[in-house]
């Protein structure tokens, strides 16, 4: 009797591992592939890869354009994309078109780019594709999709940077903003108007960047403002042997700036822009390390174009917004012809460690170099499609990892018409 027992628990937990299936099985990557970005990084001392000036041009551009530059259709392009056909909301049930109806009401279009005013983010912000904070995603069902992909989110901004408000919505909970690599709507309660005079003086200091996210910043009252992020720039004020004391910015009446003086250590900022050394490479990618997956930058996290504009901020390399048109910075090289073994010999032959993307649709790599002779590439990742018994799914990772261009091919129903290596397009070295 005690053998029967034992033989159902064994045959019952055997088979929830058979139906279970790729989820009980690990990715052979994530073990034999070194995480650690010192195995990559040794002899890298390039020096600087780009200018100061080059990337205040991108950063401060909203505060130096006269009117917003994405054409109306541009920042209408999700009620043309988004039907009730195919969408589903929190609750995970279809959404009715009179939700699109409310939505386009209030976006308040009729306005567009009639404000054009310089302005400043006070907190983190979400980018939304419609003025709301309710999601939009597509079948739960199917592989893919469903949480956390809402694809109502645009991008992040992080605080203290330069916008250009175009409008209110008719309720005035929200502007439609342009950032220097995104547009769409933000609560009208997180930004602030500076004025002119403010706006120049901003911009003609020395700059200070971050090096570390999550840093909380004080006023002279130690009552919290905001939390850093890479990529951010603040003016410095001044400066002594252990600190770095910057400029930041809350509001009182009126949209008003207040401004304040946040000290903080020289051990998470940086005056100007970062040689492009192991040190520096280090110092970034150990923290972009830190956070998860986030699709848009949703929950504080990054996705997998995010985390390339954040690691490159920092050497004053500004990207654009999303993988494709980062994919065209620099020196391109088309790999959509390639068999898999000249794409791989051209990522040798012409690949530099930590300046290289690597393309393909919907999704862009950091080359880091070869080790053992395979290329190594760093990428914030959701998951490795699968398919088992002609059913898509997702192996899911879900942080940014160090793999092969063949990360997840020895898991039992890996699809390999997915795989990274034989849907590369191109290839693109950062140089300036």
């Amino acid at each position: 009797m005690q053998y029967f027992y034992i033989l159902i628990v064994t045959l019952f937990i055997s088979g929830c591992n058979i139906s279970n299936g790729v989820n009980v099985q690990k990715v052979t990557d994530l073990q034999k592939v070194s995480q650690d970005v010192q195995t990559y990084t040794k002899g890298i001392d390039t020096g600087y890869i780009s200018t100061l000036q080059n990337y205040k041009y991108h950063y401060f551009k909203p505060w130096n354009i006269e009117k917003i530059q994405a054409p109306l259709a541009e920042a209408m392009w999700a009620y043309k994309v988004f039907t009730p056909q195919k969408s589903y909301g929190e609750n995970l049930q279809k959404i009715d078109q009179s939700f699109f109806d409310a939505m386009l009401d209030n976006s308040n279009f009729s306005e567009y780019a009639s404000l054009n005013k310089p302005a400043l983010t006070l907190k983190h912000l979400n980018l939304r594709a419609f003025p709301t904070q309710r999601p939009l995603l597509r079948d739960p069902k199917l592989a893919g999709e469903g949480f956390p992909f809402d694809y109502l989110q645009n991008s992040t901004i992080a605080a203290n940077k330069p916008i250009l408000v175009s409008h209110y919505s008719k309720d005035r909970a929200w502007v439609f903003v342009e950032s220097s690599f995104a547009h769409g709507w933000v609560n009208s309660n997180d930004i602030v108007y500076l004025s002119s005079k403010e706006r120049e003086i901003w911009q003609q200091v020395t700059q200070v960047f971050f090096t570390k996210d999550n840093v909380p910043l004080y006023d002279s009252k130690n009552n919290f403002l905001f939390k850093s992020h890479i990529g951010m720039m603040l003016p410095l004020i001044d400066t002594n042997e252990t600190d770095n004391i910057v400029l930041s910015v809350s509001k009182y009446a009126n949209n008003r700036a207040y401004f304040h003086r946040s000290i903080l250590s020289k051990e998470v900022t940086h005056q100007g822009i970062l040689k492009f050394n192991a040190k520096n490479i280090d110092i970034i990618i150990n923290e972009l390390q830190k956070v998860n997956y986030g699709w848009g930058g949703m929950y504080g996290q990054r996705d997998c174009s995010s985390t390339m504009r954040d690691f490159f901020a920092p050497f004053g390399v500004w990207l654009p917004r999303n993988s494709y048109t980062q994919s065209r910075v620099g020196r391109v090289i088309a790999l959509d012809k390639m068999s898999d073994k000249e794409k791989i010999a051209a990522i040798k032959k012409y690949g530099v460690a930590f300046r290289t993307l690597l393309y393909k649709k919907g999704h862009i790599v950091l080359y880091a170099g070869t080790l053992n002779d395979k290329v190594i590439v760093f990428q914030n990742l959701w998951g490795i499609k699968t398919l088992k018994y002609n059913k898509a799914g997702r192996f899911i990772i879900g942080r940014p990892i160090f793999s092969t261009l063949e990360v997840g091919e020895n898991l039992r129903y890996y699809d390999k018409s997915a795989s990274l290596l034989s849907n590369l397009k191109s290839m693109n070295i950062i140089t300036f």
